[in-house]
């Protein structure tokens, strides 16, 4: 107690000395602590983004994760409903499940053929109810998920395009589309070889005139424009539906955005299988809470195993590999700005305890000559130093839990690549990061007095005592 009580009127005897060693110990704090709260928020607003639009867990046939991206429709889910029913029913998935949805993925060539134009697409077809519920799912209470998601209305042959997708087809005024300019009017192939090409009519307009129909109004609309999408069945035969714009959506993507169509699950269906059975791409699962994934995924195994289903899990970070590669960037990111900071710090507080050291001779060998240990010296010095270090970064501690505060609290914005828009902007500084930055810095300080103190201890008492 009375080496602590010293200790501590010790790193005041020069308090400007002393006070700028705990402001670097200070900034240091600030800096990683900010840097932490950074990328907490990005990496769990990553992973929410992910999991709102994929879920947790999908459950694909056997095979689709390697080869489905060829042929979807050859790995389909077949009674699929049945599936549902059994992993809806479990009494260990029931209460970690938030929702299971079905997802067919669709591959083909859509077109706008009163505006003369195509583009191959690929997109997805949901349960509407679902795929707005998933979008709310929140468990890290961010509140970032933006504008909630518009359903699809009860037209089953309504859908969304993404923002890219739908100014390719020419639908740039009737789908409302921001910074979307019309494409020339004069393809520049057919301008250079001076040959015209003969308009292309819509399938569906062929079919509708040989059966003698014309247009109902919702189609007819302006404020719902009607593109056709062709692609081939599980057959191989090819298939053609209709589809009834809602509104587009930007996807966070451009490669995305240029290529993405949404639509019910059913017409989906209608488009890959035609009249055979409809099956199912996936059956996605949004849980609860992330951590209750690998008890899912082991209970989804042992369903699947005991019904003898040919079915696989895979999880939201296996489906994008950008995921962890992020993480995996962050990671390195916090450890280069922790290891700068900590040289920073280690070298003032060296270079201050050094001087402690060497103005205070004279008093070392006094002390020493009236009996004291060397242990007991170089524990004095250490002391200084851990208290230099912990009254820095206590002050550290509670400056960026201001700073994050005031930051929490200011309604600032930002635009991050998961995002179609403005989300709230945090930083997220948890009791682990900045308990463990403390101790962190505490015991860096402590270290860096390390070597002063040993120098301290190892004075012979007769040098000292002449010192001058």
């Amino acid at each position: 107690m009375n080496l602590l009580r010293v200790a501590f009127r010790n790193v005041f005897r020069n308090r400007r000395r002393s006070m700028i060693t705990m402001a670097a110990i200070l900034i240091g704090t600030v800096a990683v602590l900010l840097v932490g709260a950074m990328i907490s928020f990005i990496t769990l607003d990553f992973q929410s983004a992910v999991i709102r639009r994929n879920g947790h867990l999908t459950v694909y046939k056997n095979g689709y994760f390697e080869f489905g991206a060829g042929n979807s429709a050859a790995y389909g889910i077949a009674d699929y409903e049945a599936v549902l029913a059994v992993v809806r029913n479990d009494p260990v998935l029931r209460p970690l499940t938030r929702l299971a949805t079905p997802v067919q993925e669709v591959l083909g060539l859509a077109g706008n053929y009163q505006a003369n134009r195509s583009k191959p697409f690929f997109g997805e077809g949901i349960v509407p109810k679902d795929h707005v519920e998933m979008a709310r799912w929140d468990d890290f209470g961010l509140h970032t998920a933006g504008s909630p998601k518009a359903e699809l209305p009860a037209d089953p042959q309504s859908g969304v395009l993404g923002f890219g997708l739908g100014r390719i087809l020419g639908l740039c005024e009737p789908l409302h589309i921001p910074n979307c300019h019309a494409a020339p009017t004069e393809d520049p192939v057919k301008a250079t070889s001076g040959t015209a090409e003969p308009q292309i009519q819509s399938i569906t307009a062929l079919q509708e005139q040989d059966a003698g129909e014309g247009r109902d109004a919702t189609r007819d609309s302006p404020h719902r424009p009607r593109i056709d999408l062709l692609a081939a069945t599980a057959g191989g035969a090819p298939n053609v539906v209709s589809l009834n714009v809602d509104h587009a959506e930007f996807q966070g993507s451009k490669t995305v955005d240029d290529n993405f169509a949404m639509m019910h699950l059913e017409l989906a269906q209608q488009l890959v299988y035609g009249r055979g059975e409809h099956k199912v791409t996936a059956i996605v699962l949004q849980l609860h809470h992330s951590a209750s994934m690998p008890v899912a995924r082991a209970r989804l195994q042992q369903i699947f195993a005991a019904h003898g289903l040919p079915l696989e899990v895979r999880d939201f970070a296996e489906l994008t590999p950008l995921y962890p590669q992020v993480l995996a960037f962050f990671a390195f990111l916090f450890s280069f700005v922790v290891i700068v900071l900590a040289t920073i710090v280690l070298f003032t507080v060296v270079n201050t305890m050094s001087m402690v050291v060497m103005e205070r001779v004279d008093e070392i060998g006094t002390v020493r000559a009236l009996g004291l240990q060397r242990s007991s010296i170089r524990w004095q010095f250490l002391l200084e130093g851990c208290l230099l270090g912990a009254l820095g970064a206590t002050a550290g501690v509670a400056v960026a839990c201001g700073i994050a505060l005031g930051v929490n609290s200011s309604e600032l914005t930002w635009s991050p690549p998961t995002a179609g828009g403005q989300v709230p902007l945090k930083l997220l500084i948890s009791g682990t990061l900045a308990a463990g930055t403390w101790l962190v810095l505490v015991l860096l300080a402590s270290v860096a007095s390390l070597l002063p103190a040993n120098r301290a201890a190892r004075m012979n008492i007769v040098d000292a005592l002449r010192h001058v």
